[in-house]
Order: C-alpha cells, then structure tokens, then sequence
C-alpha cells in the first residue's frame, strides 16, 4: 500500500507522526516482525479498557485497513489506529529496547496522567 492519499481504501485517513511516532529502534524492529510473523504488513496499534490503570495498549499486525482507520507512516513502518484509539494516543511515542531487563516495546504517552511500573497500562 502506498502512504498517498489517493491510494487509501475508502475511509482509511492519512495522519502524520503527530498522531504516532515510531523510533528509528522500534521501527526496524517492527519491520524484523511482520517479516517473521507473516500476519501483515500493518502495525495496529489500539487503546482499550483493561489493566491496572484503567487503559491498556494492544498491539497486532494485521493483513489490511479498515474503515475509520488512521495510517501513519513512521520509521519505515505503517501503523494503523482507529479513530476512537487516537484520540488517547496522539502524541505517543513508541520505542523499543534490547536491554535484557526491562526491554521490548515502550509507550510514551503525553497524555497519561499516571502508568503502570510495567508500562503496558494507563489512565487520563
């Protein structure tokens, strides 16, 4: 899929990294997953009610857009959100680290008023 507009199925908007931005780390990795996994060539990233903070990130690859999502391109990654997610995520920076402790994905909200230790759960 192309990041112009005019190839966009219908309804799928294009955003920008003001909405998602992917760090040069996590995107090569990203991209290392969707070779290895074979479930997509899409990141989705969503929001959704759940652990110890009230809000969860969840995250999957996913074969295609859909209606109402978002596409960000970012880092050599192309990361889907649907519209009610972005609304909690704008401004988000996702990164990843390859520390043995506390490595992996990392989620850096500005709009999370407070997080788990783990880093997977927030509130507003």
């Amino acid at each position: 899929m192309s990041d112009t507009a005019t190839d966009l199925p219908e309804g799928v908007r294009l955003g920008n990294e003001n909405l998602i931005q992917l760090t040069p780390l996590a995107g090569e990795r990203v991209r290392t997953l969707i070779v290895r996994e074979q479930q997509g060539e899409f990141l989705r990233v969503a929001i959704t009610g759940g652990g110890c903070n009230g809000l969860s990130y969840k995250f999957r690859f996913t074969p295609e857009a859909k209606r109402g999502d978002i596409l960000v391109a970012s880092a050599g990654a192309q990361v889907l959100v649907d519209s009610k997610s972005a609304l909690y995520l704008k401004g988000t920076v996702l990164d990843f680290s390859t520390e043995l402790i506390g490595g992996g994905f990392k989620f850096t909200n500005p709009n999370a008023k407070a997080s788990c230790s783990c880093g997977e759960s927030f509130n507003l």
